[in-house]
């Protein structure tokens, strides 16, 4: 099995406990405070500047983070999620953090708890709707690599957060071994990345995009870490000559109750070396047909040697796919593609 113990798993599963980790290893990370009694968030809520982003401490299946511009704002956000639970369990402990401004990147690492190698950085956009507008979702769609994500920034990642935080796991008696995603905000004054959040996992949409930029030879190192080792190695996964862009196609409704059942329609021959459709919330009916069957349905990533080549296959391939309601973006990668002009 590749992946975390639930031990170190905790990283994802309890924000809280990896607040209290970074600040013990001196990890640059957005000051914040935990919660589980409503009249004391709120307390605290009043004293802060604005804006201010409110937290489910538990999994919430990328919808547990809040941005509130107000302090009104972050007051609904805490009741919603502690006396309104409307995230169940997952809201039960939230955590009221101060706001980071800056560009978001995704820096992922394979590790066996001690070495550990660095795979091409991805960008995702959490919000529904074209211009990163509307509530934020699990992800409509990502791209890799990402200019921002330059030799001596991912130096300083691996340096001051991927080697401090696995030391502290270490040292916690939980080491860490799998994958482990770091959610970055980085600065534009060049000042430290800071970690707004880890998972455990490749990903989602990031793992469609950058499994398909990423050179090969991820599978022998990943075998390595399930059997309790590590290759020796001069693989150099962080950086990559391919680019990829995921889009998201969701179903009506979502972020909020999702419409499910309807047919959805893939065009014959669609995919090939450069376009791959990964499903996710499908499922097939009792006819036999391609039916919905959650929020995000499928993701279309399209490769090239540019995010703008790759981005174009994206689009193209996510218009050609048919079913009612389908809601997608057509901007994935506008930032970078607006770097490369």
């Amino acid at each position: 099995m590749f992946g975390p113990s639930q031990a170190a798993a905790r990283l994802e599963s309890s924000k809280a406990f990896a607040k209290e980790l970074m600040v013990r290893a001196r990890v640059a990370t957005p000051h914040a405070k935990a919660f589980t009694d409503l009249s004391e968030a709120l307390r605290y809520i009043g004293q802060q500047g604005e804006p201010l982003v409110v937290k489910a401490s538990g999994l919430a299946a990328g919808k547990g983070a809040v941005v509130c511009r107000t302090k009104t704002d972050a007051r609904k956000a805490a009741t919603a999620m502690i006396r309104e639970q409307s995230l169940g369990p997952s809201g039960a402990e939230i955590l009221v953090e101060e706001f980071a401004p800056g560009e978001e990147l995704s820096v992922l690492a394979l590790t066996d708890g001690e070495h550990f190698a660095i795979l091409p950085p991805a960008q995702d956009h959490k919000r529904i709707g074209t211009g990163d507008t509307g509530p934020n979702t699990g992800g409509m769609g990502a791209y890799c690599p990402v200019g921002i994500a330059t030799d001596a920034l991912i130096k300083r990642v691996a340096e001051d957060i991927f080697k401090p935080v696995l030391s502290a796991m270490v040292e916690l008696g939980s080491p860490y071994r799998g994958i482990l995603y770091a959610g970055l905000m980085i600065p534009e004054d060049g000042g430290a990345p800071q970690v707004i959040e880890f998972n455990c996992r490749f990903g989602d949409p990031e793992a469609q995009a950058i499994l398909v930029a990423t050179p090969k030879g991820l599978l022998p190192v990943m075998r390595m870490v399930a059997e309790g080792g590590w290759v020796p190695t001069s693989l150099k996964f962080g950086t990559t000559k391919r680019s990829a862009v995921a889009t998201v196609l969701a179903a009506p409704g979502y972020p909020g109750e999702a419409t499910t059942g309807g047919e959805i329609r893939i065009p014959d021959g669609l995919e090939n070396n450069d376009l791959v459709v990964f499903h996710a919330g499908t499922s097939r009916g009792a006819d036999g047909k391609l039916r919905v069957a959650g929020g995000r349905v499928l993701s279309v990533t399209g490769a090239g040697p540019d995010i703008a080549t790759a981005a174009e296959k994206s689009r193209v391939a996510a218009e050609a796919i048919k079913f009612e309601g389908k809601q997608f973006r057509t901007d994935i990668g506008w930032r970078e593609i607006a770097r490369q002009k």
